[in-house]
């Protein structure tokens, strides 16, 4: 049987291009990189614009030379204007922008010889001993792709059945002030001195880049994503009256949607087929965080498929347990039985930040989250728990927006 490449990698974001990357990269003991095919979407409407993806690990990481900006204490605002003030330890927060990442895997899949495809693709699906990736090329022919494995990153076509999905909704402006307006020490995770929604929860995000720039954003975990007109309210108020900006100026806007749900995502959609990044399940369901179960999930997938080994075999981005907390969370908040901005503000008081963000990485003991446990309201938390086998899971009657 003859094939176009060993593997075909369907899309060129974090999830495409960190697998793409992983696989083709030489010099591996032990290991056989296979030949690889990266298809791209042409330039257009299915090109995601550029974005901004945070995460955390100890010491130096392998895009350090590309980070915007990485901060080595947090802030979190109470809904009473509380501020918490943490160190993270040996962990470092680390913001990386969407454009160098990719400019960065680019060049490193054309020094590996990695052939890059521009083209749309419509379908990937098994047939018989080969996968097939079929679509049109950028001057609109019908086009296909042979391979004994397919690795698919286009966003998942609808969201699965579940018993609570919320979407973390936001916009961002990054921002010039004219006077020193921000600490370029900290970030800002959460800032809950904000007007809150009828459900849900608000907060301000911030990420200071110098004294005088910053990103800055609005985002609600709710139902529904707003209008235009109501970001841009929310923003304006978050800039003059919270944070006392005075006078500043919108370089650049971010937005997005993505879903927070306890709806399980499959991570295969046939016997050669496989989903990877949110498509596959790498979205933590109660923070929205991606980017470093992304790079989790291609290692293992590069690992397996170097080493000769079934990908259905590697781990999934996100163990049971955490799934199981993610669902309570969603859960408690959902009902109202859990205020959001009292809830994290009292985490973040009572816990060493290092470890929240170990959790919210799904890297701590099961002692540990029981300690975790213990910090939050136990009697809401606990009956979200119990209640969770008694309720069916349905089809979501929203979609997200394109992130």
């Amino acid at each position: 049987m003859s094939w176009d490449a060993d593997v075909t990698v369907v899309g060129a974001g974090a999830a495409g291009l960190s697998l793409a990357v992983g696989l083709a990269t030489p010099g591996r003991e032990g290991t056989t990189a296979p030949r690889v095919i990266l298809a791209e979407a042409p330039p257009g409407p299915l090109r995601s614009p550029d974005r901004t993806w945070c995460y955390w690990e100890a010491g130096e990481g392998p895009y350090d030379s590309l980070l915007a900006a990485s901060w080595n204490r947090l802030r979190v605002y109470g809904p009473d204007g509380t501020v918490i003030d943490r160190s993270l330890g040996p962990l470092r927060y680390k913001m990386l922008r969407s454009d160098r990442f990719e400019d960065a895997m680019a060049e490193r899949l054309s020094a590996y010889g990695v052939d890059v495809r521009r083209m749309t693709v419509d379908s990937a699906r098994d047939t018989g001993d080969t996968a097939l990736v079929r679509g049109r090329d950028a001057a609109g022919a019908p086009a296909e792709l042979r391979s004994g494995l397919v690795f698919d990153s286009r966003p998942p076509r609808g969201l699965p059945a579940a018993r609570t999905t919320l979407l973390q909704h936001f916009r961002g402006w990054f921002v010039r002030t004219a006077a020193p307006s921000f600490d370029p020490g900290a970030a800002v995770l959460m800032d809950f001195r904000l007007p809150q929604p009828p459900r849900g929860l608000a907060f301000g995000y911030m990420l200071p880049l110098s004294a005088h720039e910053a990103l800055v954003e609005y985002t609600e975990i709710s139902p529904a994503v707003l209008d235009d007109a109501a970001y841009d309210r929310a923003l304006r108020h978050y800039c003059a009256s919270v944070l006392a900006l005075g006078d500043y100026t919108v370089r650049e806007r971010e937005q997005g949607v993505i879903p927070m749900t306890d709806g399980r995502f499959p991570r295969r959609d046939g016997r050669r087929v496989f989903l990877i990044g949110a498509a596959g399940g790498a979205t933590r369901p109660s923070t929205g965080y991606t980017f470093a179960a992304i790079q989790r999930q291609s290692r293992h997938l590069a690992d397996a498929v170097r080493a000769g080994r079934s990908p259905a075999r590697t781990p999934a981005p996100h163990g049971r347990r955490a799934r199981v907390m993610d669902a309570v969370l969603l859960r408690a908040l959902n009902t109202g039985r859990v205020d959001g901005g009292q809830f994290f503000a009292h985490l973040f008081s009572a816990v060493p930040a290092e470890r929240v963000l170990r959790f919210l990485d799904g890297a701590t003991s099961p002692f540990e989250d029981f300690g975790l446990g213990l910090r939050t309201p136990v009697m809401p938390m606990l009956r979200s728990l119990l209640e969770l086998p008694l309720l069916s899971r349905s089809l979501p009657a929203h979609r997200p927006g394109p992130r």
